[in-house]
């Protein structure tokens, strides 16, 4: 069973056999938020991703350590060690303290997770919980004279590391090819190198966030947080590592580029990467002014949105595509996955009513063939879906006494069709199960008390009333805002 299973690998730009370093175990990194703002939906789109990919390798018998951190400092505004730390500049503005700001943000992020029926990680660790096992990894590297210490700041020294290593092995990009690409150091003269990057950056006095380090006042480098972390928990090599795309160019090629310098060895076998968004057929994002958040989009309160989607119609629009190719927002898409996700629920929701006979025409076995077909290609969800709907053309069939089913098959397809429904894809049966309503409304009642608060009442009665429309009653009191059905 485990080797029918095949995954894409940005290190080979190929599909291949999976094949886990120490079987039933798999260990699988994968780049968490950087916690200073709302998650947005590229966030979501890809933590939905490796949620089914954690439920499918479960689902295959497969015990995984998951590990997805949070990034709580040392994530500069610029890729290229430039810039303010996001959460530090982020707490200034609002004179507050860093670890608020975190705390705000990783609740929100669990929050929303929660919403969408993303299962937990097994270990969820912070960079700032990691600073000592960072400091020893440094020292690491500098032993091995792959970085160098100028000023209290410690750079790792790419074209001395290439020398024996290919750099750019995860994009498959000469090191000449990216020294051509990169500006000149401009401003950053202790680098030694164009590509050089900091494991380690000296705090100036006014930096709210840093720690003791060999070099002075500091704190880490964005990279080297997850190298860190990864190895801590995972070891210096495991499965597979995953994040973003926009990671893979030079989060992903800096953490390779660390772990063979601090270990002698690549730290995962395989590399997963989602793709990005696209709205009406263009990239999202804020400065085209066609980029919405999650809550957004649940109550259809932006520009672009004609209405409101719940979160599993979201989720189940985001699975209609596999996770290497771009997914495109429309209102016209956004509500073909909502009819389609309701003639699902809707089929599932009636195989506790289907009569069964003393004979059998139905083929259960050749339906979980092809789901487990559709997974087992590179976890190809949309084949996937496709194949449901077609177990929902059986199921109706039934129903409308057109196909006889016998107990045995009956019993084997309702274990298949909610295995899958379920517990691989993830989804939810928003109506059967209204107790999964509550972190939504919850989180909706946040957001509209954020709306009060910046005297923002057109977004707060919208959402009042859009719950209402939907059959949940708010209340507001001293002691806060309570729902109920209506």
């Amino acid at each position: 069973m485990y080797n029918s299973l095949f995954i894409y690998n940005t290190l080979s730009r190929k599909k291949e056999e999976f094949k886990a370093i120490n079987p039933p175990y798999v260990g699988m990194y994968v780049c968490g938020p950087t916690v200073y703002s709302d998650v947005h939906l590229g966030n979501c789109r890809t933590f939905i991703s490796f949620d089914l990919i954690y439920r499918y390798l479960e689902h295959l018998g497969y015990k995984v350590r998951y590990v997805r951190n949070i990034t709580d400092a040392g994530h500069l505004e610029g890729d290229g060690d430039v810039g303010e730390d996001k959460i530090s500049k982020k707490a200034k503005l609002a004179s507050l303290e860093p670890m608020e700001i975190v705390q705000t943000y990783t609740n929100g992020f669990h929050d929303m997770m929660k919403v969408f029926n993303v299962l937990p990680p097994s270990i969820e660790p912070t960079a700032t919980g990691h600073i000592i096992e960072q400091i020893e990894m440094v020292k690491t590297i500098l032993d091995k004279g792959l970085a160098y210490e100028v000023n209290g700041s410690v750079y790792f020294d790419v074209e001395k590391y290439n020398a024996a290593h290919d750099y750019g092995i995860l994009n498959g990009r000469k090191l000449e090819d990216l020294l051509n690409n990169t500006r000149d150091l401009g401003g950053q003269e202790e680098k030694r190198g164009k590509l050089d990057f900091a494991l380690w950056i000296k705090a100036k006095p006014e930096h709210l966030m840093q720690w003791p380090s060999p070099w002075g006042m500091g704190f880490p480098g964005w990279h080297l947080e997850c190298s860190a972390m990864s190895n801590k928990y995972l070891g210096e090599q495991f499965d597979i590592h995953g994040g973003g795309m926009d990671l893979a160019p030079t989060h992903h090629t800096n953490e390779i580029a660390q772990n063979i310098a601090a270990c002698g060895k690549h730290p995962a076998n395989y590399w997963i990467h989602t793709n990005m968004l696209t709205v009406n057929g263009q990239k999202m994002s804020k400065s085209l002014g066609n980029s919405f958040l999650p809550h957004e989009l649940f109550t259809g309160n932006h520009s672009l949105l004609n209405k409101g989607y719940s979160p599993m119609v979201v989720r189940f629009f985001m699975l209609q595509a596999h996770y290497r190719s771009t997914l495109d927002f429309s209102n016209e898409a956004l509500d073909a996955s909502e009819k389609g996700f309701k003639r699902l629920m809707a089929a599932v929701s009636l195989l506790d009513k289907l009569k069964v006979s003393d004979t059998n025409e139905v083929e259960v076995d050749a339906l979980e063939q092809k789901f487990a077909a559709a997974m087992n290609d590179d976890f190809n969800s949309p084949i996937l879906i496709a194949e449901l709907f077609d177990a929902v053309k059986v199921i109706n069939s039934v129903y409308d006494a057109k196909l006889k089913i016998n107990q045995e098959a009956l019993e084997q397809l309702k274990k298949l069709v909610n295995t899958y429904v379920f517990d691989v894809l993830g989804l939810q049966d928003e109506l059967a199960q209204s107790n999964d309503i509550e972190p939504l409304i919850q989180f909706l009642i946040n957001i509209r008390k954020e709306a009060k608060d910046n005297k923002d009442y057109a977004t707060s009665d919208k959402i009042r009333i859009g719950l209402q429309e939907i059959g949940y009653q708010l209340k507001d009191s001293k002691e806060g805002t309570t729902w109920s059905k209506s």
